[in-house]
């Protein structure tokens, strides 16, 4: 039996605050068993019922918003302000997934084609069991943002999250376990990396993962001996683009916001900055400014005076280290910071970067803000395509056309004009990546709707002689299906009008002979059908 502990550890002061058993594989596959069970029992409450079940969640999570802050505060090192700010997201996403479920969810009738007398329409059923393994950078809003989707979509979960941040993994269980509705269509199991592949092998009906590129092609791996669907939602390398005509100041100041909050242990930071020549020097000068004006520190204190806490994970700090060794090696300059105190690594500005050296190429996941030069927007944009990452785009112009207009060329799931971060917090607004960034969207209809599969459903009594698409099964019709042809999809009114032309050709090749009497009656039912597909052609041009 595997009987390894977690052991919860203050990233800031290097104090030890708790421990907990990580999750025998044993338990992993008996949880799995449990969810599969359960279901069935969740999935034929109604809608509304479960809406009514999350929502009494959402009002655990409000009363609980000091003691979240303050473990989230204790296991990442974040002030208690900044893990407010993960809560309040949160339930924002729950209260969005309440409030529009049905209508996301909702039967989604089919245009019927030539079938006028049956009903076709489409409906959303949860994949079963859903697996969610969460990182440890937001561990509460990146665990419990997909994990309430899928719950509202009709899903049970088993939820994996970090062994980095395992108070906060222990606080969510707690959490769940309060809505005695909703516990036992639940489970959390926690550990590292062995618990997590004990759970994806498991064989969950979905994997939706957060985390790094490299550990979603692992997770891929593992998932595809079973063929078992994986949801990613990985790293990034988001480049920002500053154009002459931009507000240099606003860029400086919001960049560097962009690139330092939550120590850049973000993946939508701003890891790249690509600045025209022209407003280079007074960009640089304005990003030391407020490079300065960022105050390292840590306070388990409600109100907090710094801006920047400590790297939560030590192998974070080895990455960055080995970013900043690569490029200074290759001829970078470091213009502020550089300097490392423990966890704390003092927010850090890089010039003389290029795409040779690895800050520019990976993701560093820290307080570092590399800036190149180039020579214009072109430029610009070509570097900033340069990445196997597809994340997020920052474009800083005081041209809102131009910006939208490059924003179309940047290959990455969202582009920011004049802002940073800011578009993650807007949660009907999906989020998620290109490339290497992922495949999968958070946030609004798209968010719901990747936890469920799409059922199509054909209804209607047998088929009616009358029906053209029941004549077209039988042979000797080729002429009706010619005319039906032209007339549905016609692209010139020539193409449409010719069936009518031709609506009773002389002779009925293809009709075998027959008395006068049948003859006519072939007819009269072809030139009904004709009509009624004529009047149905233009309907459907109308549309």
């Amino acid at each position: 039996m595997q009987t390894d502990k977690l052991i919860f550890t203050n990233p800031a002061t290097g104090e030890k605050f708790g421990e907990m058993p990580m999750t025998s594989p044993e338990t992993v596959a008996l949880y799995r068993q449990e969810m599969g069970r359960a279901a069935a029992v969740w999935r034929q409450k109604t809608l509304a019922e479960r809406v009514r079940i999350l929502k009494q969640f959402q009002g655990v999570l409000i009363e609980a918003v000091d003691e979240i802050s303050a473990v989230l505060n204790q296991d990442c090192g974040k002030t208690r302000q900044d893990g407010l700010i993960e809560l309040f997201i949160t339930v924002d996403l729950l209260h969005q997934y309440c409030n529009h479920a049905a209508r996301w969810l909702r039967r989604k009738s089919i245009w019927p084609g030539l079938y006028f007398f049956r009903r076709y329409y489409t409906e959303q059923r949860p994949y079963g069991t859903v697996a969610v393994i969460g990182p440890w950078n937001y561990p509460l809003i990146m665990v419990l943002g997909p994990a309430l989707a899928a719950l509202a979509a009709g899903n049970t979960v088993i939820v994996k999250p970090s062994e980095v941040t395992a108070a906060t993994g222990q606080l969510i269980e707690k959490l769940l376990q309060r809505v005695p509705d909703l516990a036992p269509f639940v489970r959390v199991v926690h550990g590292d990396g062995r618990v997590g592949e004990a759970l994806v092998r498991s064989k969950p009906e979905l994997v939706f993962l957060t985390g790094s590129t490299p550990t979603g092609k692992r997770v891929s791996q593992v998932a595809a001996e079973n063929l078992t669907p994986v949801i990613f939602e990985l790293g990034g390398k988001d480049a920002m683009i500053v154009l002459e005509d931009a507000d240099v100041d606003a860029a400086a100041r919001w960049g560097v916001w962009g690139a330092f909050f939550n120590a850049g242990q973000t993946c939508m930071a701003v890891e790249r900055v690509y600045v025209v020549e022209s407003v280079y020097d007074a960009f640089v000068e304005r990003v030391l400014h407020y490079t300065r004006e960022f105050k390292m520190g840590y306070t388990p204190a409600v109100e907090s005076p710094y801006s920047l806490g400590p790297l939560t994970f030590q192998r974070q700090v080895t990455i960055m280290e080995q970013h900043l060794q690569d490029a200074l090696a290759k001829g970078a300059r470091i213009l502020a910071g550089g300097q490392r105190r423990e966890m704390f690594a003092e927010p850090t500005v890089v010039v003389n970067v290029d795409h040779d050296m690895l800050l520019m190429r990976e993701e560093t996941f820290s307080p570092v803000m590399p800036i190149m030069k180039v020579k214009n927007e072109a430029e610009a944009v070509r570097l900033a395509n340069d990445s196997q990452y597809g994340l997020g785009a920052y474009i800083w112009t005081g041209d809102l056309q131009r910006g939208q207009r490059l924003g179309q060329q940047i290959e990455a799931g969202t582009i920011v004009i004049n802002d940073v971060l800011s578009h993650f917090a807007v949660t009907q607004l999906p989020f998620g990546g290109v490339k290497q960034s992922g495949n999968g969207r958070v946030h609004g209809e798209q968010d719901l709707l990747q936890f469920t599969q799409t059922h199509a459903y054909a209804v209607g009594r047998p088929p009616l002689p009358f029906d053209i698409a029941t004549v077209l099964r039988q042979p000797g019709y080729y002429w009706l299906g010619d005319a039906v042809l032209k007339l549905v999809f016609g692209v010139t009114p020539r193409q449409r009008l010719e069936p009518l032309r031709e609506l009773l050709p002389a002779e009925l090749p293809s009709v075998p002979p027959t008395t006068r009497r049948t003859a006519n009656n072939l007819a009269t039912a072809g030139t009904l059908m004709a009509l009624a597909t004529l009047l149905l052609s233009i309907w459907r041009w109308r549309k």
